[in-house]
C-alpha cells in the first residue's frame, strides 16, 4: 500500500496518541500538560505554542475521537467520526516545506490549537485510509492482555499484534508451551494406561 510521507506520519502520531489512553497496565500517557509537552516534542508537533489546560482536555477528546474511528463497525460509522473530527478543526490544507523537509500539506488552520492541529492532520489521514478502502487496517492488538492500536501495513493485511517482537513473541511462546503441556500430560496418561494394563496382567497370572 503505498501512503504519502506526510499521511504517513501522521497515521504515526495518531496510533501514538490513542496508545497514551490509560488501559488496566498502565496509567494515563497524558496525564498532565508537562505530558502533552513530551507528547509534542517527541512527535514534532509543529507550530504550537504555550500549552495550557485546555489544550490537555482537546487532545484528550481528539484521542477518543481518534479511538472511536479504530473502533468503527464499517466504513461509513468511520466516515461520519472522521467528517466530524475535520469540520470541528476548521481544516485548512495549505503546502509548506517547513524545518528542511519537503513539500507537504499541513491540513490544520494557521494558529490552531494543538488539538485542532492534530485532529484535521490525523483525520486527513485516516480519512485518506478510509477512501482507500483500507479501514480494516485500522487494528488493535490481538494479545489477549494487550489492546494498542496500529496501522497494518502489510501487503496482505496479516498482521495481528502491534509489535512482533513482544507481543507476537510472547504469545508464540505461550503457545508453544501449551502445546508442550498438552503433549507431556498426554505422554504420562498413555504411560500410566501402559503400566496399569501390565500391572493387571501380573495380577491375572497369580
Amino acid at each position: 500500500m503505498q501512503i504519502p510521507h506526510d499521511t504517513r506520519r501522521a497515521l504515526e502520531v495518531v496510533v501514538a496518541l490513542v496508545n497514551t489512553a490509560a488501559e488496566v497496565d498502565h496509567p494515563d500517557g497524558l496525564a498532565d500538560i508537562g505530558a502533552l509537552r513530551a507528547f509534542v516534542r517527541e512527535y514534532s508537533i509543529s507550530d504550537v505554542g504555550e500549552l495550557g489546560a485546555r489544550d490537555l482536555s482537546g487532545v484528550r477528546t481528539v484521542r477518543g475521537k481518534f479511538a472511536q474511528v479504530f473502533a468503527a463497525p464499517n466504513s461509513r460509522a468511520a466516515a461520519v467520526l472522521i467528517n466530524e473530527l475535520v469540520a470541528t478543526a476548521g481544516t485548512t490544507p495549505q503546502l509548506t516545506d517547513h524545518d528542511g523537509y519537503d513539500w507537504h500539506v499541513h491540513y490544520f488552520a494557521p494558529g490552531a490549537s494543538v488539538g485542532d492541529h492534530l485532529a484535521a492532520d490525523g483525520g486527513m489521514a485516516l480519512a485518506f485510509i478510509v477512501v482507500s478502502g483500507e479501514q480494516e487496517r485500522l487494528r488493535r492488538c490481538e494479545a489477549p492482555d494487550c489492546r494498542r492500536a496500529f496501522v497494518d501495513l502489510s501487503r496482505n493485511r496479516s498482521r495481528r499484534y502491534c509489535d512482533s517482537r513482544t507481543c507476537g513473541n510472547r504469545l508464540h511462546v505461550a503457545a508453544y508451551r501449551a502445546r508442550r503441556k498438552e503433549a507431556d500430560a498426554g505422554a504420562s496418561e498413555q504411560v500410566e494406561i501402559v503400566h496399569g494394563g501390565e500391572q493387571q496382567q501380573g495380577a491375572d497370572h497369580s
